[in-house]
C-alpha cells in the first residue's frame, strides 16, 4: 500500500481503528446485503440518522435561526444525505435539498426521496441554491463511489461549495477525493467535518477531511472479520465517535 495513505486511526479513548480500501468496503457491503444483513435500506437509514445527529450537535438548539442545505448525488451517498434531510426536517430545522440529477435516482436512494417528499424539507434546483444563505451545507454528492474526477453538475457544485461561508459536513468521503489513495483533482470538497461510515478509508488524510468522525451503520463484526479485519467495538456506547 502507498506509504502516504493511512492504515489505522485512533479514537480519543486510544482505541485503534483499522482503515480499509474502497475494494474492501465494497466487499463488506456485498456480504452484508447478500448474506448477513443489514440490508441497504437499513444501512442507509443508519447512515442518514447518524449524519443528522452529527449536524444537530453542530447546530445546537437555535433551529429556527439555522438553514441547512443538502447536496445529494444519485448513489448511496446521496441517499444517506436525503435521509439525513428528513430527520433534520422532522426535528424542526429549515432544510433544503438539491439533487442535481434526481431523474437518475434508482432503488434505495429513490425510495429515500419518496419518503422525503412527505415532509417539510424543500427540494430545490441547482439554480435556486443561492436564493437563501445556508449556515450548514451537507456534501452527499459522491462518496466512495468516485470514478475518475468529478464532472458535470457535481464538478460545478464542488466549485460552488468551496466558495461558501458555511460549515461543510461531508458524508463518508469528501466529494472529489479517492477514498483509497486520497488523490484528487484541483476541485474537491474541503469540509470542516467528515462523517465516514462503517470503517474509515485509507485515503482520508487529515488535511482533506477536517474533523473526522466514524458512524456505525449496523454491520455485524463477523462481516469485517470475513475480509481479514480484526474488528472490535470501536463505538463503546455511542453510534458516532471522533477519530484522528
Amino acid at each position: 500500500m502507498d506509504e502516504s495513505v493511512i492504515t489505522e486511526f485512533i479514537t480519543k479513548e486510544g482505541t485503534k481503528v483499522p482503515a480499509i480500501t474502497v475494494d474492501q468496503m465494497k466487499e463488506i457491503d456485498r456480504i452484508a446485503i447478500e448474506e448477513t444483513g443489514p440490508n441497504l435500506y437499513q444501512m442507509m437509514e443508519n447512515a442518514g440518522r447518524n449524519l443528522a445527529e452529527l449536524t444537530i450537535s453542530i447546530l445546537g438548539r437555535n433551529m429556527n435561526e439555522k438553514n441547512i442545505l443538502v447536496l445529494a448525488g444519485t448513489s448511496g451517498n446521496g441517499g444517506g444525505g436525503i435521509c439525513a434531510a428528513r430527520h433534520l426536517a422532522n426535528r424542526g430545522y429549515q432544510v433544503k435539498v438539491c439533487i442535481p440529477e434526481s431523474q437518475k435516482l434508482k432503488g434505495v436512494p429513490e425510495y429515500q426521496l419518496h419518503v422525503l417528499k412527505s415532509i417539510s424539507a424543500k427540494i430545490i434546483s441547482v439554480e435556486d441554491i443561492n436564493k437563501k444563505k445556508s449556515e450548514i451545507i451537507i456534501d452527499a454528492l459522491i462518496g466512495y463511489s468516485l470514478n475518475g474526477y468529478p464532472k458535470g453538475k457535481s464538478h460545478e457544485l464542488i466549485r460552488w461549495l468551496n466558495e461558501q461561508l458555511a460549515i461543510i459536513i461531508s458524508l463518508d468521503v469528501p466529494s472529489g477525493i479517492d477514498a483509497t489513495t486520497g488523490n484528487h483533482s484541483q476541485y474537491f470538497v474541503k469540509p470542516d467535518l467528515t462523517l465516514t461510515l462503517a470503517l474509515p478509508k485509507t485515503g482520508l488524510l487529515s488535511e482533506l477531511t477536517g474533523e473526522l468522525f466514524l458512524g456505525d451503520i449496523g454491520i455485524p463484526g463477523k462481516v469485517y472479520k470475513r475480509i481479514g479485519v480484526d474488528y472490535s467495538n470501536y463505538f463503546d456506547n455511542n453510534f458516532i465517535v471522533k477519530i484522528s
